[in-house]
């Protein structure tokens, strides 16, 4: 295995046309001083994280992702519990967001999100699931196998698992069985969690107090900037809430903090939830954590003074700003996310060059 990581790392430097990869590039199309730019964390998971990366990768070129790893179903799941591994699902889409925009990162985001189709045992399951596990395996290390990964997509950041450990999501739900709407029931699984046609109360995860990777939180301490969300509320942003040592550096750092509310309410998972109780959830799971900035799409956010009054709790202000596509779908759009990220961090961070 050791004769074979120079060859991995030289394909990340070689564009596909043979020429050699350039630093990250600001807007403009100039290369971006090291040392003049944010240290970003963002933490979250599915589709949700993969929006702000998106955005994030477009403003800074020093960003680590931060996943959660509770997912059990689809290839992820198969994968769990077949070989015992770490879901690679969110991983694999959280690098495919960090992959550029040019040829060479549309081509690899394109080929590690591909799903095979087929009549027999692989069908469903993502390249990018098997090429992380096969790493995993070859390695023996979780960490160096994704750092791996974002060197041969050429990755504009990093990518970290939250805990090293397979997780169970828990939740507890009201109404879980439509016979008995009263009832609270114990829901097991993150994706039963986000589907259950009930009201999630809160959630814990299986083990209770798993193990932090310990690059995630040496990344959250020297962050300038942490951003948790959007996404899944119960089953992919509260989760990093629930491992006590990513929670001890989250409160304890000298980053500012940034919570991105979603579009809508999930169907399921958070149905009827207005922005504002997004907010309330989180300060109910993690009471001592205090943010600096909400942020929610202004069309989003039907009353503007209960948002104010909930962020206000967790000593937040909140900022407006228009973050959607404009298909009519409940998506960000990564450009006017990224300048939505770019105001904040100029407006409530630091005055001059960063560092």
């Amino acid at each position: 295995m050791t004769g074979r990581t120079p060859r991995l790392g030289r394909l990340r430097r070689m564009a596909p046309d043979g020429r050699v990869s350039r630093p990250v590039e600001a807007r403009g199309g100039k290369p971006r001083r090291r040392g003049t730019q944010p240290k970003v964390v963002a933490l979250g998971g599915g589709m949700g994280l993969s929006a702000s990366l998106a955005a994030l990768r477009r403003i800074t070129g020093d960003l680590t992702a931060v996943v959660t790893v509770a997912d059990d179903g689809g290839s992820s799941g198969r994968l769990r519990d077949e070989l015992g591994v770490l879901p690679p699902g969110d991983l694999r889409k959280a690098l495919a967001a960090l992959c550029g925009d040019d040829d060479w990162g549309q081509t690899w985001a394109r080929v590690i999100q591909h799903r095979f189709q087929s009549q027999g045992e692989i069908n469903g399951h993502a390249v990018g699931n098997l090429l992380i596990v096969a790493l995993w395996e070859q390695l023996g290390d979780h960490v160096q196998a994704l750092d791996l990964v974002g060197r041969l997509l050429g990755a504009h950041g990093r990518v970290l698992p939250m805990s090293a450990v397979p997780l169970e999501l828990q939740a507890l739900v009201k109404g879980h069985d439509p016979a008995r709407p009263e009832d609270v029931d114990t829901v097991r699984g993150q994706a039963t969690v986000a589907l259950t046609p009930g009201e999630v109360q809160s959630v814990h995860l299986v083990p209770h107090d798993p193990p932090a990777v310990p690059e995630a939180v040496a990344a959250v301490l020297d962050a300038d900037w942490v951003v948790l969300g959007p996404g899944s509320w119960f089953s992919s942003v509260m989760p990093h809430l629930l491992v006590p040592e990513l929670l001890d550096a989250l409160t304890e750092t000298k980053a500012r903090r940034v919570l991105s509310l979603n579009l809508a309410p999930q169907p399921g998972e958070t149905d009827g939830f207005s922005p504002q109780r997004h907010v309330e959830v989180l300060g109910r799971h993690a009471p001592k954590l205090a943010l600096d900035v909400v942020l929610a799409d202004e069309a989003a956010v039907p009353d503007r003074d209960s948002l104010t009054d909930a962020a206000k709790r967790l000593g937040a202000a909140v900022e407006l700003a228009p973050v959607a596509r404009t298909d009519g779908t409940p998506r960000h759009d990564p450009e006017l996310l990224a300048a939505a990220y770019d105001r904040i961090f100029r407006m409530h961070g630091r005055i001059g060059p960063w560092r």
